[in-house]
């Protein structure tokens, strides 16, 4: 029988042109007993290796294109995506942060580099927290950006984390114009005007069970027991106007944890990108003390 839906069809979004930032050459690597992923793994090879590790609903690009080519004058940079976020990996296991430090870990072997410092932004924080706690051998040190020891504390915040469980669970059979919406609804904003259809691209390529499922593990995910036991130098990159992890927020992780250096920014959450002539200088600060930290008697 034909169609008899007559509805209007939804207006097409007008398009823009897609431009994608110069970015460092990628190559795929093998993950032992985990598969392949992509890497980028550039600038100073002789330098000390800094592993780039995103926030939650970005990919490894999106996130720190805007750092790439700085990091790389100084330290032999090495940037992916987590699970389930643009070419990350896929598995039909639950999303854990656990894992994904230990991915890190992972990444590190394949690539031969024995010590690092994991600079982890708003999600990637926790994802380096947790290696500093999981492999304290294979650390020199944490960097800290926009993120915080824990996520939620009142019980609203709770509820809006956990209720990603079963969206999570909805999205393994969602058809694609759920997922389109999902897309939309919960990417948060790291485009820069002429980035955005790049951005766009960038999270169409998620696995949005995955994600939610991280969102999920972002509400229930607390090092305040532990964080301040991890006895490498760390820094942090603090967002002074984050409207998503709070100034209060990040604070408290400071706090927690001894000798901390603290580098203070303008900027909401997306200050990455938004405010990187500010951000980029203060992250390279942020690692310039670790590593310098790190090597003294």
């Amino acid at each position: 029988m034909a169609d008899t839906d007559v509805r209007s069809p939804r207006p097409a979004r007008p398009t823009s042109p897609v431009v994608v930032p110069d970015l460092p050459p990628e190559r795929r690597i093998e993950l032992a007993d985990l598969g392949d992923l992509v890497v980028r793994e550039f600038g100073n090879l002789d330098g000390p290796a800094v592993i780039l590790l995103h926030g939650w609903t970005a990919t490894g690009d999106l996130n720190w294109f805007k750092c790439y080519d700085a990091l790389g004058e100084r330290y032999r940079v090495v940037s992916y995506d987590h699970r389930g976020h643009g070419s990350g990996l896929r598995t039909k296991k639950r999303f854990r942060l656990e894992d994904c430090a230990d991915d890190a870990v992972a990444v590190a072997d394949a690539l031969g580099i024995d010590r690092f410092i994991p600079v982890g932004y708003s999600m990637g924080g926790p994802i380096a927290q947790l290696v500093g706690h999981r492999h304290p051998a294979r650390v020199d040190g944490l960097v800290l950006c926009a993120t915080a020891a824990f996520f939620s504390s009142r019980r609203a915040e709770r509820w809006s984390f956990l209720g990603l469980t079963g969206l999570a669970a909805l999205a393994r059979v969602t058809p694609e114009q759920a997922r389109s919406w999902l897309t939309e609804q919960l990417y948060l904003n790291r485009k820069a005007e002429q980035w955005e259809p790049w951005a766009i691209e960038q999270a169409a390529t998620h696995d949005w069970r995955m994600l939610l499922e991280a969102g999920t593990e972002i509400g229930n995910f607390s090092s305040v027991p532990w964080i301040g036991q991890i006895d490498v130098p760390v820094s942090m990159v603090v967002t002074m106007d984050d409207q998503v992890v709070s100034r209060r927020r990040q604070t408290k992780l400071f706090e927690l944890i001894p000798g901390v250096e603290v580098h203070r920014v303008p900027g909401d959450h997306d200050a990455v990108v938004a405010g990187s002539d500010a951000f980029v200088p203060a992250l390279l600060r942020a690692v310039g003390s670790v590593v310098q930290r790190s090597t003294s008697p």
